[in-house]
């Protein structure tokens, strides 16, 4: 029996040696005998070219003639860091309470939007679908939408039901205001039950624009009757006397807009940092609670949450703190124009300049002051950095991922010393390229870096490839280049699949800088030990 499981794959549970109740992983199934067979059969069968060929087409796509080709590319794109619109729309909708993402499109694409998300988050990721077939696309989906949304509220009795498109539902037409209409015409839906929807095309935008524009629809409806005045009072004069006696009255209260975030812990800690300033936050789409919640027997399909009438009552807050710029573009201005209430357009608060910057806005649009605790944290960071610094200063990095975090990270590995020299943002446009430069030049450390908009991690494949880096930074779906390139990646961003529990760190305020150090500063150590000759495999570092 021993011999046959080290040779065949359909043993069940048996490793390779023949030991019951342990799955193989793939790296060891596919080194089978079985397998190894059929991969060689399978390149016979194709005429496949040789090993020969193979290492010579890979050598000269490594190199600058293949670079100028690739960026010479328009009608092709591969490997595009984003995801499409819907998927933004999703994590938008289930940072409210009670809510349920209603996809009006086919089952399949919400399938992808729950795998998606669960591969970052591990967790399940609660949405529905209208299951738009051939029929729907020929006839229009307004039946399966009704039909859904009556289902949905008979089966998941949610408090609000979030509702985003696919290419299918914007290609043919489908106006879904008017659906939502017949549905509560037909019963289906009841009148005045808040159902939010928002256009999420797949074939423009990204994943950061349908979560804009969730969330705009939703903020738009649950206020479209609040009052804008304040519903907390300040009980000081600025001018006179900046800081807020907790004794004279409730305390201030901001709203927080965390954007399109795949760190449930940034929203945990905004709030643990704002209230040592005595600050309230109400949080504009708060998915932390759920996409990180306990496992006590008892499954929970909405978990957490913004409350609904904690929106309604967010334009009486003091000013709004966006996170992200560039995931919340509608929605700020809805706060600004609309509401008419402040918002504090700082960067977002990932390292140690933003982070002050951020705690600054604050504590003037609220009057109040930074507390020696906070100031004691943000010390301890510094030295830490200051003893990371050594193994950090002048390394050259690449850098990948979404617009905000990108800028956020960029001012902190300057911060460290660190040399930004390549920079890609898929979903970039003009404005971010100049944020980013602004950035950039402001440290000597920036000023030879290009920033790339619009391009892909194939294009990034061949930037460090000519142009080598020690340390590249973003999601896993750059671990094949780290590979191909022998450099280390540092997960960070959205999606990391390939590593656990990233997602539950902070990566803003002072605790996110340090956790960020962290990462950054122990890739480099562990990749000096993996290079290092006998004779220099230092335990001190």
């Amino acid at each position: 029996m021993a011999e046959v499981t080290a040779s065949r794959a359909d043993s069940g549970n048996l490793d390779l040696r023949g030991d019951a109740l342990r799955v193989l992983d793939h790296n060891e199934l596919f080194g089978l005998a079985e397998y190894v067979e059929q991969h060689a059969a399978k390149r016979e069968m194709e005429g496949a070219p040789s090993d020969e060929e193979v290492g010579q087409t890979l050598a000269w796509s490594q190199g600058w003639e293949y670079r100028e080709r690739n960026f010479a590319r328009e009608a092709l794109v591969i490997n595009p860091l984003k995801a499409c619109q819907p998927l933004g729309a999703v994590l938008a909708a289930l940072g409210f309470a009670g809510t349920l993402p209603y996809v009006h499109g086919s089952q399949g694409c919400v399938a992808y939007f729950r795998s998606h998300l669960s591969r970052h988050f591990k967790e399940p990721v609660p949405a529905v679908s209208s299951s738009m077939t051939e029929d729907a696309a020929v006839f229009g989906g307004q039946a399966n939408l009704i039909e859904g949304i009556e289902n949905a509220r008979a089966l998941y009795k949610p408090e609000m039901i979030a509702i985003s498109t696919t290419c299918m539902a914007e290609v043919i037409g489908d106006d879904v205001k008017m659906f939502l209409g017949s549905a509560e015409q037909a019963g289906a839906l009841p009148v005045g039950f808040p159902a939010p929807y928002a256009n999420t095309p797949s074939f423009v935008g990204s994943h950061l624009t349908g979560y804009d524009s969730m969330l705009f629809s939703i903020l738009s409806l649950l206020t479209q009757d609040a009052s804008a005045e304040p519903t907390v009072e300040p009980t000081f004069d600025p001018a006179v006397e900046p800081l807020v006696d907790p004794a004279a009255g409730p305390r201030p209260r901001i709203n927080v807009l965390p954007g399109f975030d795949p760190y449930v812990g940034n929203v945990r800690e905004i709030r643990r940092l704002l209230g040592q300033l005595g600050v309230d936050v109400t949080v504009l789409g708060d998915h932390s609670d759920a996409l990180d919640s306990p496992a006590d027997g008892e499954y929970r399909l909405y978990p957490g949450g913004t409350p609904l009438a904690e929106v309604t009552a967010a334009p009486g807050a003091l000013a709004s703190l966006p996170l992200q710029a560039f995931s919340t573009r509608r929605s700020r201005g809805l706060i600004r124009d609309t509401w008419g209430q402040q918002v504090l357009d700082v960067a977002s608060p990932i390292g140690i300049r933003n982070t002050d910057a951020m705690l600054m806005a604050v504590a003037e649009a609220t009057g109040t002051e930074i507390p020696a605790e906070v100031t004691a944290e943000r010390g301890r960071v510094v030295d830490a950095i200051t003893d990371s610094h050594p193994y950090v200063h002048g390394k050259r990095v690449a850098v990948a991922g979404d617009p905000d975090q990108v800028l956020g990270l960029l001012s902190f590995l300057l911060e460290l010393g660190a040399e930004p020299t390549h920079i890609l943002c898929t979903s970039g446009d003009a404005e971010f390229e100049q944020a980013a430069y602004d950035v950039l030049h402001a440290s000597p450390y920036g000023v030879h870096a290009t920033v790339w908009t619009g391009k892909d991690a194939w294009h990034l494949r061949s930037l460090v490839l000519t142009e080598p880096v020690d340390l590249i930074i973003g999601p896993s779906h750059l671990k094949g280049l780290a590979r191909e390139a022998d450099v280390p990646l540092v997960r960070f961003g959205f999606p990391v699949f390939d590593r656990h529990h990233l997602h539950r760190y902070p990566i803003v305020g002072y605790a996110g800088a340090l956790n960020l150090l962290t990462w950054i500063v122990n890739t480099v150590l562990d990749e000096l030990d993996r290079k290092a000759p006998d004779y220099a495999l230092d335990i001190i570092r």
